[in-house]
């Protein structure tokens, strides 16, 4: 402080101040700047500092991060979900599926309704709501808080399981509605701030980057489109959103690569704003399909074909490896082992490129596909079809922000499902998804085997599978029959390969 003082009496006497000569005619505002610099660094300052670029960048981004989070909190939710109890229905919650040391804030027993807490984003002034799928796919009732402590009850408007995403409306007026973003022009490398409610720790904000876009796995939504970011997202974060630094909402958080990996992924808001559309006015949204099993022609080439004989001299496509009998497919002529290299004139190289193709078009709509059998390059009309909803739901049970036993996700064997994976229906649970890096996966469980017994009990439903888990000890191992390929195996699996 007595050096600014020694500063400013040097100034008003137009003295050299730090190698400066400083004028009569400046002293006035020398010694409010000297003024407000001691009254700013406070008693124990001896130096007038004044902040580096660097700093004052930082500070300005500080700033930026703040002002978003006070202009879009109060378009997000904390959605209050009382789940039907479990005991009455052959759908497991997503609740009870966390271990139980990451869900204090539900009910933890396994009789009775289930609670959880989630998020969602206001998207209009009149109450609409959007959120995930598997947030109130078993929801008993629905309660909607904002940040100002007004509650509401909601009803769900429509669900999409494929998509993971949903609609639920309030009665209110006068809404904050948050600003819908433009997700295909995101770009990887942009901050990003996710806003929910962790854990039932309401309007958490944190922060990252867009890590990747684009993402997909093996088995999991039908809508593999997601967006990647280290921006920390738990469970509770479900449904609400992923921001940018202009404020808009470019996606929606849904799930999550384990627990505390920062990796996690969102739903693009390109693709909800489709959806949603369909999900106010009609409560769902059909996509099409063809019938079809596919794999992608590199793929299957280093698996099956190393020689290149199918398809030679051509370099990418996708290999039909499956046609359903009486599906559109086979009507139209498709045969296995087609490669599909076009469609409508565009050039089909993943089997995401081909799926999006397909699954957004209206049933009933005429698709012209270009296809490889053998040496002939053939041209063929397929008209769409409306996707079975026992189809797709297969598709629609990837790892939401929560945990999957072992890696596991299981389904009742249906004939749809059977038909879909290409095995006999019969007795058991068919594994859907198989978490990467997952004792299941260590063990080689992969999608379409058939899960028969665990511990030597016989398993039917995906209830079953679950009380058979919890009822087993996992450190000493539990003991899986696994059908693969038409061959009956044992796996054992243990706590400590987790």
């Amino acid at each position: 402080m007595h050096g600014i003082v020694l500063k400013i009496f040097l100034a008003l006497n137009g003295q050299k101040c730090d190698g400066f000569l400083v004028s009569n005619t400046h002293r006035l505002k020398i010694l409010f700047c000297g003024l407000t610099s001691a009254a700013f660094l406070g008693g124990g300052a001896s130096v007038l500092a004044l902040d580096s670029p660097a700093l004052s960048l930082a500070r300005q981004l500080n700033e930026a991060f703040i002002e978003v989070a006070d202009k879009v909190s109060p378009a997000v939710v904390v959605i209050e979900v009382t789940e039907k109890p479990s005991n009455n229905s052959d759908q497991e919650s997503w609740w009870g599926l966390l271990p139980p040391e990451d869900r204090p804030y539900h009910h933890r027993g396994d009789r009775g309704p289930v609670q959880g807490e989630a998020s969602g984003i206001v998207i209009s002034a009149d109450g609409y709501i959007l959120t995930n799928n598997h947030v109130v796919e078993n929801a008993d009732k629905i309660q909607v808080r904002f940040k100002d402590g007004h509650i509401y009850t909601a009803e769900v408007t429509g669900t999409d399981p494929l998509s993971d995403v949903a609609v639920i409306k309030i009665k209110a007026k006068g809404l904050t509605a948050a600003t819908l973003g433009d997700s295909d022009s995101t770009r990887v490398g942009e901050f990003v701030l996710a806003i929910g409610a962790p854990f039932a720790l309401s309007y958490s904000v944190t922060f990252g980057h867009v890590s990747a876009k684009g993402r997909s796995f093996e088995k999991g939504f039908a809508d593999q489109d997601f967006i990647q970011t280290d921006a920390s997202i738990n469970p509770g974060n479900s449904g609400g959103p992923l921001v940018n630094l202009y404020g808009e909402v470019i996606a929606i958080n849904t799930m999550i690569e384990g627990m505390n990996t920062g990796i996690g992924f969102a739903v693009p808001i390109n693709l909800a704003k489709r959806v949603k559309d369909h999900l106010i006015a009609e409560g769902k949204f059909t996509r099409s399909w063809i019938g079809v099993g596919i794999e992608e022609l590199n793929e299957y080439r280093e698996d099956k074909d190393p020689d290149r004989k199918l398809a030679p001299g051509i370099d990418n496509g996708v290999v039909l490896t499956g046609v359903k009998s009486g599906g559109a497919a086979a009507k139209a002529g498709l045969h296995p082992m087609d490669v599909v290299v076009a469609v409508e004139g565009k050039t089909i190289k993943t089997e995401r490129e081909l799926k999006d193709s397909i699954a957004l078009q209206p049933a009933g709509h005429v698709l012209a596909f270009k296809v490889i059998r053998g040496k002939e390059h053939l041209s063929i009309k397929v008209t769409t079809e409306a996707m079975p909803e026992e189809v797709g739901l297969v598709e629609a049970r990837p790892q939401p922000a929560r945990y999957l036993p072992f890696g596991l996700n299981v389904e009742p064997l249906s004939q749809d499902l059977a038909d879909q994976y290409g095995v006999k229906p019969g007795s058991g649970v068919i594994v859907t998804y198989v978490d990467g890096d997952s004792p299941a996966d260590a063990k080689g469980i992969q999608p379409g085997d058939i899960i028969t017994e665990i511990n030597h009990q016989p398993v039917t439903s995906r209830r079953q599978f679950h009380q058979a888990l919890r009822g087993a000890d996992a450190k000493k191992g539990i003991t899986f029959n696994v059908i693969s390929n038409g061959s009956s195996r044992l796996v054992i699996l243990q706590d400590n390969d987790r």
